[in-house]
This record gives structure tokens, sequence and C-alpha cells, in this order.
């Protein structure tokens, strides 16, 4: 298995223009697959106590020295705040996890078949392990360490096919903003 390459597309302050953003790309996708994969850092048992009914069997640990984690089938609420991770979900649990976010740091990515053909820059058809969306709530960063009070859209391909982040940006009529990054997962 292999890692995806991130690159930013949009910053903005505006989670209904992140999102917009996000369905502009989606449009152009193959969203054969389509699941959504989900990570938060949960400050409150009663955030974490909501998440955890959205997401039933999400994985989580401790963010601090505790170690306590899902693994070790450790109670989170005796941990906060803790990472939490749901993969393989269905796009209508996107709405709702926003909603339980608040000012804590997420990303929602959407993980499908391919990107279509990008012919100006010698592309074909892109596959998986290099299509992705995420939309980084209240977050600069892949990895939830860098908080913010904005959110970042970042689309993902494969290292090889880099030239594709460019051109996907032009789709929706952005620009790249960032440099090409290893995703984490």
């Amino acid at each position: 298995m292999s890692n995806s390459y991130a690159q930013p597309v949009l910053r903005t302050t505006d989670l209904a223009e992140g999102l917009r953003i996000v369905e502009r790309l989606l449009a152009i996708a193959d969203l054969r697959g389509l699941e959504i994969d989900y990570e938060a850092v949960v400050p409150s048992a009663d955030v974490l106590a909501s998440m955890l009914e959205l997401l039933p069997h999400a994985k989580w640990f401790a963010e601090g020295n505790s170690g306590g984690s899902s693994a070790k089938g450790d109670d989170p609420s005796a941990h906060l705040p803790v990472r939490l991770r749901a993969l393989g979900r269905p796009p209508e649990t996107v709405g709702p996890f926003l909603d339980l976010v608040g000012d804590s740091p997420a990303t929602v990515r959407w993980d499908f078949s391919g990107w279509p053909e990008a012919p100006e820059v010698g592309l074909g058809a892109g596959g998986e392990r290099g299509a992705f969306v995420t939309l980084c709530v209240n977050v600069r960063d892949l990895e939830l360490e860098e908080p913010a009070a904005d959110h970042t859209v970042f689309v993902h391909v494969k290292e090889v096919e880099a030239e594709r982040a460019p051109w996907l940006a032009a789709q929706v009529g952005l620009t790249v903003i960032g440099d090409l990054e290893m995703a984490p997962y």
C-alpha cells in the first residue's frame, strides 16, 4: 500500500465555501466506491458520546500520555482529549460529523475510485491510492497538528502524477497554495 500525496487548493474561514469546493472536485471524480474517512481531536465527553453514536466502532487513542485506546478496551471518556478515527463511512455522515466538530481540529476525507483524464498535462485517468479530497476543519495540516481559525481543502494524487494537483485546482477555478506533501495513512 502506498500513500497519496496532497496539495492544498483552498484556505477559507467559511466552512460552507470549503464544502462547495469539495463538491465541485467530487463532480469531476469517478465516485464509484465513495467512502468517507474521519479524524478528529475530541475534547469533551458529550462530543465524544455523540461522535461514537454517529460513527460506531470508531477507533481512538488518548492524545496525552495516558496511553488509553480503543485497542485496549479502555473507556475513552477517561482519557480525554482523544483522537478519534473512523474509516469507510457513508457520505450522509458528513453533515452530522461537521455539526459535532465545533472548534475542534478534524479532517473529512472523501475516498473514491479515480480522477478523470488530464490530457493538458499528459495524464490518463488517475486510480485508487491517489484519488482523495480532504477538508481540514479548524486545522491547517493533514496530521491535525497545526490548529487554525480556518479550513483547508487538499487534493490527493499519486506522487508520479504531481501535475494532476494544479490541474484539478484549475478545474474548479483555483490554484495550488502550498507544497505537495505525503499524506498520512
